[in-house]
């Protein structure tokens, strides 16, 4: 993934596509900063890290971008929507919600959940397949509905 945005970076800077290249050099640098923690518990990130660094700034913008419509800012609003947009092209195509709710029964008949108190191992059984594919904060929703909580 590091290449593709080195080669993209590279491919938005020659074709002027400035809100791109700014999204893109944001983005290394959360990778960056992850790399330095990573290094300092003898860690090395890999695909699925990125993919959750990606999924938590793409979170961040949805967060930032409801706050500036409320206090009457469209133009930041907009800009962010323009980064959501760079970003989401270098994450998976995201699960339909018939395909989260199999994917939760399944994890469910895999863990043996039984009971709300497993509810973390069915969310660590999904997070561990579908990374980057499911919004684990609607996810975690239902896992608890249909665990019975």
């Amino acid at each position: 993934m590091r290449e593709r945005f080195t080669a993209d970076l590279k491919a938005a800077m020659k074709s002027g596509e400035k809100q791109k290249v700014e999204t893109i050099r944001m983005i290394t640098a959360g990778l960056k900063d992850r790399d330095i923690e990573a290094r300092a518990t003898g860690k090395t990130l890999g695909d699925d890290d990125i993919l959750a660094l990606l999924q938590k700034m793409v979170k961040s913008r949805q967060e930032s971008v409801e706050i500036y419509e409320k206090g009457g800012r469209p133009e930041l609003a907009e800009k962010e929507r323009a980064e959501i947009a760079v970003i989401t092209e270098y994450l998976p195509q995201q699960l339909g919600e018939a395909e989260v709710a199999e994917a939760i029964k399944a994890a469910i008949a895999e863990t043996g959940a039984a009971s709300i108190k497993d509810m973390g191992k069915v969310v660590a059984a999904l997070k561990a397949k579908y990374t980057g594919r499911i919004d684990f904060g609607k996810a975690s929703a239902a896992v608890k509905a249909a665990l019975g909580g």
